[in-house]
């Protein structure tokens, strides 16, 4: 196969910052708070989409975007369809891998850990949030499974709009929420010539220790 140079070409050189060892605080969510602040600040548009990495059980491995909805010293928080394919996965093996790529900020960020689903409660409180619309999507979508064209979702959709009317729509028991325990977190700074700074956090009897990567 022969090299694409024009695709082999795309290069950007970073410039912007530079991230030591000394001044990462110690605590990872501290500075995962840190930098999310500044990607807010940045005004970059979704600064909460991040890639999800799961694996089936013959460990082939699958990645899609998914929504960051609630940090904290716990974990990371997402919601999607219990019936899907990423909590298929999860079901089978609950250790997920996350990815923020900040490109504004020449940032990333990676995260190990497991996924487990967050209590009722937590559901059902952002359920409650969510549009009128994502709410009756939730009911009308058989998310991961096969469709045969468009048309199913937009009937689905007609009938649970229906039949909630103006009433308060329940949460679909096949719908809730998931926090990813981690035990790796990685804060990548992009630098010149690719020789990027890397501090990567692992967690070790109950303690976060750091430590500076080769890029």
């Amino acid at each position: 196969m022969a090299l694409n140079t024009d695709i082999a070409g795309i290069r950007k050189d970073y410039k912007l910052n530079s991230f030591s060892i000394e001044e990462a605080f110690e605590d990872p969510f501290v500075q995962f708070g840190k930098w999310w602040n500044e990607a807010a600040a940045s005004q970059i548009v979704e600064y909460n989409a991040m890639t999800l990495c799961t694996t089936d059980d013959g460990g082939k491995p699958s990645g899609r975007i998914v929504l960051l909805k609630s940090f904290d010293e716990n974990g990371f928080i997402f919601f999607t369809n219990y019936q899907s394919k990423k909590a298929q996965q999860i079901f089978t093996n609950p250790q997920v891998a996350l990815v923020f790529f900040w490109k504004e900020l020449e940032r990333q960020v990676r995260i190990e850990g497991v996924a487990v689903k967050t209590s009722e409660q937590v559901s059902e409180e952002y359920f409650k949030m969510r549009p009128r619309s994502s709410q009756v999507g939730a009911w009308a979508s058989p998310q991961s499974k096969m469709i045969s064209d468009r048309e199913i979702i937009n009937k689905n959709m007609e009938e649970y709009t229906n039949k909630f009317q103006d009433n308060t729509i329940p949460r679909p028991p096949h719908w809730g929420g998931y926090i990813v325990v981690p035990e790796l977190i990685e804060f990548w700074q992009g630098r010149e010539s690719r020789l990027h700074d890397r501090i990567e956090y692992t967690l070790s009897n109950s303690l976060w220790e750091k430590k500076r990567l080769a890029p």
